[in-house]
């Protein structure tokens, strides 16, 4: 089976000693096709450089948490970064009411920000929403997005139906694999055309709970994304392996990846 991760934060202290090694395990395990996540201005030119040398994929954006950060030079410097061949996305962007590590007035306005941006570019969004439904889907509707993933879907079925009712793709982690909080979204899941559903390890967070034996210090890695697979194919009532070329068919089509 082929795989697609579009979301592994490769750029993460965690991985700088074996990077080589944890890429080759993903190899092995089928994954050939990763998209590494731009989670502010300096990681997102990290994420071009990771892509360029090793042949993979990025996207270039201001996670939430750092909109705080964010200043006039913001907006300029990933429209720059946006020209590089490696970085297919903006994002990831969104809203993130859960830690509220930055105002929720700053994180609303360089959403909006990054949203215009993607219009202005014509590339999709890589989207991020923590307890910041409505107010994300609001938001996304009165800007008219055009494609977009709500990356690490986590949320209840209002928000989910509200997603896909504005034409996003979704994208499903280890979180489906979590009994104490993730349960909902085994039967969620199956509500997910199959045109619109993606897979992601979110590396190095989110190691799925019921995988066995446990990798060490908990990092996961995109070679896990195989069993993520098994799980929302047994949710689906689906076979891994005809999931697993949707999936990555789908990837490759919103990314625009040859």
């Amino acid at each position: 089976m082929r795989l697609a991760d579009i979301g592994a934060n490769l750029t993460h202290a965690s991985f700088r000693a074996d990077l080589d090694a944890v890429l080759a395990r993903a190899r092995a395990a089928g994954v050939d096709t990763i998209v590494v996540t731009g989670s502010s201005v300096e990681e997102s030119r990290r994420a071009a450089d990771l892509a360029t040398t090793y042949g993979l994929h990025a996207t270039a954006g201001v996670h939430p948490h750092h909109a705080r950060e964010c200043n006039d030079q913001t907006i300029p410097a990933l429209r720059e970064l946006a020209k590089h061949p490696k970085i297919l996305a903006i994002g990831e962007c969104g809203l993130d009411f859960n830690r509220n590590y930055s105002p929720h007035p700053g994180q609303e306005k360089w959403f909006v920000a990054q949203l215009e941006l993607a219009a202005e570019l014509g590339k999709p969004l890589f989207l991020h929403s923590r307890d910041a439904h409505p107010r994300c889907a609001e938001i996304l509707r009165n800007l008219r997005v055009g494609k977009a993933v709500a990356h690490c879907f986590t949320g209840e079925a209002a928000e989910l139906r509200a997603y896909l009712d504005l034409g996003l793709h979704i994208g499903i982690t280890g979180w489906i694999c979590d009994e104490r909080r993730g349960a909902h979204l085994l039967a969620l899941v199956r509500e997910i055309p199959k045109d619109r559903l993606l897979l992601e390890t979110d590396s190095p967070y989110l190691t799925p709970r019921d995988l066995h034996p446990q990798p060490k210090a908990r990092r996961n890695e995109p070679a896990h994304l195989p069993h993520i697979l098994r799980a929302v194919a047994r949710a689906r009532g689906e076979s891994p392996e005809v999931l697993a070329e949707a999936t990555t068919r789908n990837a490759r089509a919103f990314f625009g990846i040859a």
